[in-house]
């Protein structure tokens, strides 16, 4: 299989010279035939990643973020369909670009959250490019990590993390650690993990499914790690177990297009009797990974719906929450977000 050579630019660095100058960073590209030969490409070469819509990773290419020695292009394999599943679910191939999911008429009718989760996310051209797995894998917007100029322990183990004793206003809330208070910036992953969605991995070893709740890390001490993916292995579709047709996916942000969550929260709630039977919440903007509110879904279980309950199970989940010094408005912001999403989905059911 013949690669290609391709040079990508980075951008001045003010640490390569008094002049400046651009450096000039070669990577080799390949585009396999099949999923199993993009596997194994990857999985033999440790300097190698998969390229899919590219949103993401081209930037990094283009900060200095990121330095990759190979591509592997998996944008043009048959991973682009969305099929129905026994249980009247979804499986939403990995390559699926998020403007064509969020306009599927299954997802629009099944999973509005997720529907609107994607058209709440980048811009109209972003969203054309961007596929399904690629947005599972977008890594934080967190700017001393965009910055290679200073210290991130995501980017660079060890050199510390410049946000927080810097500008924190977007940090977490939870799971955060001495290590790294970034969090995650999709808007498609804080919906699926409240639709107890599975993502389905191709690797060297063979094939597995992981929850979405289970598929992204906190930082812990290990930062540069952003999910549980190993070293060669590809997403090949999302499964989308059921149907929630009321849920709901609500974004605060700081103007009305093309900016990331400041919170959001993804709920599917299932009302009888004037009580709760069960709830499904996942909160965005506020941990390093979708954030799956279990102290309010199970303070929510069994409950009389109304404000008084809703109130109590978004101050169950805050009880956990430890905010920095320039982000503690994040709590009343997710208590209240949180509280008008609940309300919202009481209101449609009736």
């Amino acid at each position: 299989m013949p690669l290609r050579r391709l040079r990508e630019h980075r951008r001045r660095d003010p640490r390569r010279g008094p002049a400046g100058g651009i450096a000039m960073n070669p990577f080799d590209y390949v585009r396999p035939d099949d999923a199993a030969g993009a596997v194994a490409t990857v999985a033999r070469n440790p300097g190698a990643v998969f390229l899919a819509g590219g949103t993401n990773l081209v930037d990094h290419l283009k900060l200095g973020v990121s330095a990759p020695e190979l591509l592997v292009d998996v944008s043009r394999l048959p991973l682009d369909e969305v099929r129905e599943l026994p249980d009247g679910g979804l499986r939403v191939g990995a390559g699926v670009r998020n403007s064509d999911l969020a306009a599927h008429p299954l997802v629009r009718s099944r999973f509005p959250a997720l529907a609107q989760a994607l058209l709440a996310g980048a811009s109209g051209q972003l969203r054309n490019a961007a596929t399904t797995g690629g947005n599972l894998l977008q890594r934080t917007r967190c700017p001393y990590f965009q910055d290679v100029t200073t210290p991130c322990n995501k980017r660079d183990p060890g050199a510390g993390c410049s946000a927080i004793g810097g500008h924190h206003r977007d940090a977490a809330i939870f799971g955060a650690s001495p290590e790294c208070v970034a969090t995650h910036p999709s808007d498609m992953a804080v919906a699926m993990a409240a639709l107890d969605a599975q993502v389905r991995v191709q690797g060297p070893e063979g094939e597995r499914a992981v929850p979405v709740v289970e598929f992204h890390r906190l930082p812990g001490d290990e930062p540069q790690r952003d999910s549980v993916l190993r070293h060669g292995e590809l997403i090949t579709a999302v499964d989308l177990p059921g149907s929630a047709p009321r849920s709901v996916y609500r974004k605060v942000r700081e103007r009305a297009s093309y900016a990331f969550a400041l919170v959001s929260v993804a709920a599917d709630l299932d009302v009888a009797d004037g009580r709760v039977r069960n709830a499904r919440i996942a909160l965005g903007g506020v941990a390093h990974k979708p954030w799956r509110a279990t102290r309010a879904e199970g303070a929510l279980r069994g409950a009389p719906v109304g404000e008084q309950a809703f109130r109590a199970a978004a101050d169950a989940e805050l009880a956990a929450a430890e905010p920095l010094s320039g982000n503690a408005y994040k709590v009343p912001m997710t208590r209240g977000t949180l509280v008008a999403v609940l309300r919202d989905l009481v209101e449609e059911a009736r």
